[in-house]
């Protein structure tokens, strides 16, 4: 797996991992909230930044998208609005519901993750990059989802 995509997508775990870290220490908490605001906090962050990573996804597959042609182009281009419609449609409504729907688009998104990387249109390491990314996503949303 190239260094440079598991260094980002390490890093766009941050905000995922600081929301569960935050939830389990009032001191994080009270310093996060003193420092950052309120809004970078627990599951606030967590929710919203679940929201634009799973559009930002949509627009990760539609890339690979465009590297097929007719019929699986074509359902591909479908499956990629897919996590941002999810985001749109259904996170909303209290954080214990966002978390659930978060981490059911989430799961969600390896199937489509699977179905570009069987067909050969996303790179060969990208499974093992999205089923880490993907695992440690859900066990920092479970704690909101419970």
């Amino acid at each position: 797996m190239p260094r440079v995509p598991l260094a980002l997508g390490l890093a766009g775990l941050i905000p995922f991992v600081w929301g569960a870290l935050t939830m389990q220490s009032d001191w994080l908490a009270a310093e996060g909230a003193r420092v950052l605001g309120p809004r970078f906090i627990g599951p606030y962050v967590q929710l919203s930044y679940g929201v634009v990573i799973l559009s930002f996804m949509s627009g990760v597959l539609w890339g690979f998208a465009t590297r097929a042609r007719g019929a699986v182009a074509a359902s591909g281009y479908v499956l990629s609005v897919l996590p941002a419609l999810w985001a749109f449609l259904f996170v909303g409504g209290g954080p214990v519901s966002a978390a659930i729907y978060l981490i059911a688009g989430f799961v969600g998104i390896l199937g489509i993750d699977w179905m570009f990387w069987w067909r050969g249109l996303a790179p060969r390491w990208w499974m093992r990059l999205r089923l880490l990314l993907t695992a440690v996503v859900v066990l920092s949303l479970a704690p909101v989802a419970l």
